[in-house]
């Protein structure tokens, strides 16, 4: 069964939706959305724009692996569905691609920076409410910059992946501000994480 809007408020934000691996209720921010496409192809719907009836998985790799394995996306749409080759790749490189591009966006506006003299400078005054740390980049030069207060620090992107989002070959560190894209940020950032968790040392696993 597909489940799209169920509220537990007034308030849009509140919605949340049952994920079809746990069948658990989130929100919509701790979860993927894919829709069935012409031909009955599975769409992922990395915007969360396309029409028609969702079909909602947790933003963990474990979870979408599960559906595969049990067939879940057919059995939830009671109809033969076909997957692209390589589901979880597919939806994690999507997210990257996200990611990096939401990235930009807030580099086009002046709410983002990179390079360690800025992205330090934005840390210490207290300017960055996330900073995105590249997750092959060297511990003791990430570990040269912290965030103070409640910001959110990220390692999911690679130096190149961080680095396509400022017109870089690579980059090591990046800050944003609480501008009009942290919450995106943070919500598609997270998703990410779900399929490139950190490892103790803090590098990405895979």
């Amino acid at each position: 069964m597909t489940t799209e809007a169920v509220t537990t408020g007034k308030n849009s934000q509140d919605a949340v939706r049952k994920c079809i691996a746990t069948g658990e209720l989130r929100p919509k921010s701790e979860l993927l959305r894919f829709v069935i496409g012409p031909e009955q192809v599975l769409a992922f719907d990395v915007a969360g724009k396309l029409p028609g009836r969702g079909i909602w998985v947790s933003a963990t790799k474990d979870a979408l692996t599960l559906t595969t394995k049990k067939n879940l996306f057919s059995r939830s749409a009671k109809t033969q569905v076909f997957l692209p080759e390589g589901l979880e790749q597919w939806v994690e490189t999507a997210l990257v691609k996200r990611v990096v591009s939401l990235l930009g966006l807030a580099r086009k506006s002046g709410g983002a920076v990179t390079g360690s003299t800025k992205v330090k400078d934005w840390a210490t005054s207290e300017r960055a409410s996330i900073l995105f740390q590249a997750s092959d980049g060297s511990p003791r030069e990430k570990s040269k910059i912290r965030l103070w207060g409640d910001g959110k620090t990220f390692e999911c992107l690679t130096r190149q992946e961080l680095g396509a989002a400022f017109g870089r070959e690579f980059a090591v560190h990046a800050a944003l501000d609480a501008g009009g894209l942290a919450s995106r940020v943070i919500e598609e950032a997270t998703r990410l994480e779900g399929f490139r968790p950190a490892a103790p040392d803090g590098r990405m696993k895979g």
